[in-house]
């Protein structure tokens, strides 16, 4: 479970790892449930017979927006809680790059950085997290990004001084 911090805390940490995901595994019914949600059937995802006869991959292999949208889980599992939010938006992302696939039945865990909080307006703090998604006894990473948060607060609850 990730520990709890206060709005006061969080620029103590920048230029800090301030969590690290535990491991999922993208098995084939994963792979195929994000083909149907998304109408992306092609073979190197979704036929394990093709994808080990056609492609360098020995199998099938995740799409990267599966892995991309895996990080919502990964920061629920391990960033710290902010205890004065109200509210947490996905804002967006400055960089995103796939690095290398993601084989089927492997396992990925995403390592957040904060680079970046700054207060804007009277309510929210908006985060930018530089993370790395690794896949299990891989050299490269799936991927990396540059993740921009915002938490929501009552305005009363804003630290003194910034």
């Amino acid at each position: 479970m990730p520990r709890e911090i206060s709005l006061s805390e969080v620029r103590g940490l920048l230029g800090t790892v301030v969590g690290v995901s535990d491991w999922i595994t993208v098995d084939q019914t994963m792979i195929d449930a994000f083909a149907g949600a998304t109408n992306d059937h092609q073979f190197i995802h979704t036929d394990p017979v093709r994808a080990a006869a056609e492609t360098p991959y020995g199998g099938t292999i995740a799409h990267g927006f599966l892995t991309l949208s895996l990080l919502s889980a990964m920061n629920y599992d391990c960033l710290p809680k902010i205890r004065e939010q109200t509210l947490g938006i996905n804002y967006g992302f400055d960089k995103v790059r796939f690095m290398s696939p993601v084989k089927c039945n492997k396992r990925i865990r995403g390592s957040f950085l904060l680079a970046a909080a700054r207060f804007r307006g009277a309510g929210m703090l908006m985060n930018t997290y530089d993370l790395t998604v690794e896949i299990e006894d891989e050299r490269k990473p799936a991927l990396t990004a540059s993740w921009i948060t915002i938490s929501q607060f009552d305005p009363k609850d804003r630290p003194e001084g910034v």
